[in-house]
């Protein structure tokens, strides 16, 4: 099959598109009106960007009717956010906060979710969510779309402090992703979660330092054999 996007003429009852790219981890975002209200939402067009520092990346298109989403506003007024991870065992919590509220509800009470006080900013992290990252507002992109929704704002944040739980942290240092089991995004409405992992090693001379670029190592990092 093939079909061009400006004619979307692929003849299939759903559009393929978000199917072929996947899986796509969710970005649980949380965050702080300039009023105080706290906001609760998820987006699968979200990724980190570098690590050395670190930064995220969350794309969130616009409602039906051309509004922009809470959390894009929220973050550009008071220039926090905070990442939780999506696992298996909270998926019904997170698809809850998937429902469009007004801006004055408060996902968290609307999905019975707990808060953590957050340490380095004014955001607070879902309590039942194994990791956790503190954000703040980097800056925005904003694409066109051919409908209201297709319009898109690409937020970008710093990642300044971060959460896990020690019960997730193997006891040879890395995290432990069957304990975890984090819930990615698929096409349409499926989701899956991950239950199976395994390593390959490039095969190069220089070994140790794509390693350590790979774990996400930073040059701050006393075990890291980048150098500033």
């Amino acid at each position: 099959m093939y079909y061009e996007t400006d004619k979307d003429d692929h003849g299939l009852p759903f559009s393929p598109f978000k199917s072929c790219v996947v899986p796509r981890p969710i970005g649980w975002i949380s965050t702080r009106s300039k009023d105080g209200v706290d906001n609760l939402a998820p987006y699968s067009q979200f990724q980190n960007l570098t690590f050395d520092p670190p930064y995220v990346m969350i794309g969130i298109n616009q409602t039906v009717d051309g509004k922009r989403k809470d959390t894009t506003v929220n973050i550009e007024d008071t220039g926090e956010f905070v990442y939780n991870m999506v696992t298996y065992d909270l998926r019904d919590a997170m698809n809850r906060t998937a429902v469009q509220e007004p801006p004055e509800v408060d996902e968290f009470e609307a999905a019975g979710l707990h808060k953590a006080p957050s340490k380095m900013v004014n955001v607070p992290r879902v309590e039942e969510s194994p990791i956790q990252f503190e954000c703040v507002y980097h800056s925005s992109l904003r694409l066109p779309g051919r409908s209201p929704v297709g319009t898109i704002d690409i937020i970008i944040g710093k990642v300044v402090a971060v959460h896990i739980k020690d019960e997730v942290i193997r006891p040879d240092g890395r995290l432990d992703m069957d304990k975890l089991r984090p819930l990615a995004r698929m096409g349409y409405s499926d989701y899956t979660s991950v239950e199976h992992t395994f390593e390959l090693i490039i095969p190069a001379e220089n070994k140790e330092e794509i390693m350590s670029g790979l774990s996400g190592a930073s040059s701050i990092d006393k075990n890291s054999t980048f150098k500033k």
